[in-house]
């Protein structure tokens, strides 16, 4: 801003500052936090006489009668505060500082003709949500209001009722998450917006609800245990009293079915059906993945694969809830060399034919053989394919590779 603001820019500076307060404006409005004075200073800096000899008293006088015309057209809400200067000996009360409250500040924008673009938030709609939100007994504060502006309309309302229900149920233990009587909520809600209700209800239902009990689809593919001729596949639940068929050396998490099924035989060793995305959680806590000697990991060389070995490996990397220690994770077919030398595999497409979109997430936990990997199927720019799947590869590679394991070499 120049020493000297016009009325255009003192209304294009409160629009400014509407975008940056108007959650603290709205929330004021209702009882929270200290009240908003939107305040744009008129003349910084200029307060004396001298000052106004050095801008020069043409430009002083018409910058005066600008003011003068404009301050008629002030809606109720605005204030044009006037302080006085002496000038040449006399002393006369001159346009100091541009106040006003939330309602005057958007009126000004919209009803005087200064070419102000309008405020890039809905007033009228940041208010129906704070009422909202204070009428289902919601903490209502500045961050919580920008974060529900910013939800869809359908959003809002299932956070809304979320709350309701919340407070009228002071005790969620008799519930899974899935089974969470909430309209419209529902696991992949609460995936993206669990935060924000935990905000507004200040209470994390998700930490109250019961736990969902792991249940892993497992297949023995020790030759000894097959030629006892017991059963080869198996399920096995968090806290049931069954317990697996033998303790394993080697447990491999894949993610195909098949490649669980017809895995072939590997001494000490279960294989895992890990659950795409959800391995990490499912996983982490089973005592006898824990107590394995090797911990292995084979998933597709695309996006989502490589991120679920980057959670995977990051969660067994800290200790498990019954206090057993940290566990590193391995993984086989999956780093630059098997992407090159599986590359006739590759596909662009996904199996509805939907091109594979690339990924911008960053995953830290992957050695640097998998990195190069994955950024060359996950970049954002060209690439020969974006995916090689798990059941393209022979499952006699995949046991090799943990026979090295087994051996050392790995």
């Amino acid at each position: 801003m120049s020493a000297l603001v016009t009325p255009e820019d003192a209304v294009a500076a409160v629009r400014r500052k509407i975008d940056q307060k108007w959650a603290e404006a709205v929330c004021a409005d209702l009882g929270v936090g200290d009240q908003v004075v939107f305040s744009v200073p008129l003349r910084p800096g200029v307060s004396t006489g001298k000052a106004v000899e050095q801008l020069g008293h043409a430009a002083w006088h018409e910058w005066h009668m600008h003011w003068r015309e404009f301050s008629d057209q002030l809606p109720t809400g605005v204030k044009l505060v006037r302080k006085a200067v002496t000038i040449r000996g006399v002393a006369g009360d001159f346009p100091a500082t541009l106040n006003a409250d939330l309602d005057g500040a958007v009126t000004l924008i919209a009803h005087t003709r200064t070419g102000a673009e309008p405020p890039t938030v809905d007033i009228g709609r940041a208010r129906a949500l704070a009422s909202a939100l204070r009428s289902a007994s919601a903490i209502l504060t500045p961050a919580t209001l920008r974060a529900v502006y910013r939800l869809r309309a359908i959003d809002v309302e299932v956070l809304v009722g979320a709350v309701t229900w919340l407070r009228q149920h002071p005790d969620a233990s008799t519930w899974t998450l899935r089974q969470l009587p909430v309209p419209g909520m529902h696991t992949k809600w609460l995936d993206a917006h669990g935060a924000l209700l935990r905000g507004v209800a200040g209470r994390d239902v998700r930490d109250e609800v019961r736990p969902r009990l792991t249940v892993m689809h497992l297949t023995y593919v020790d030759p000894d245990h097959a030629a006892s001729g017991r059963r080869r596949h198996d399920a096995w639940t968090t806290s049931d009293v069954h317990d697996i068929a033998y303790r394993p050396s080697v447990v491999l998490v894949v993610e195909n079915r098949d490649s669980r099924l017809w895995f072939p035989p590997v001494r000490d060793t279960i294989v895992v059906e890990g659950g795409g995305k959800a391995a990490a959680a499912l996983l982490a806590n089973v005592p006898w993945i824990r107590a394995a000697d090797h911990v292995v990991y084979w998933g597709d060389i695309d996006a989502d694969g490589y991120a679920i070995l980057d959670q995977f490996r990051a969660t067994l990397a800290e200790p498990a809830l019954d206090g057993a220690s940290a566990k590193p994770v391995t993984s086989i077919l999956m780093d630059a060399t098997d992407l090159h030398h599986y590359a006739q595999h590759g596909v662009n497409h996904d199996k509805a034919g939907r091109p594979i979109k690339p990924s911008p997430e960053t995953l830290p936990h992957l050695t640097e053989a998998e990195t190069i990997a994955y950024n060359t199927i996950a970049t954002a720019g060209p690439t020969p394919f974006r995916r090689i799947e798990q059941e393209a590869i022979p499952l006699t590679h995949a046991a090799t590779r943990l026979l090295h394991i087994l051996k050392g070499q790995d």
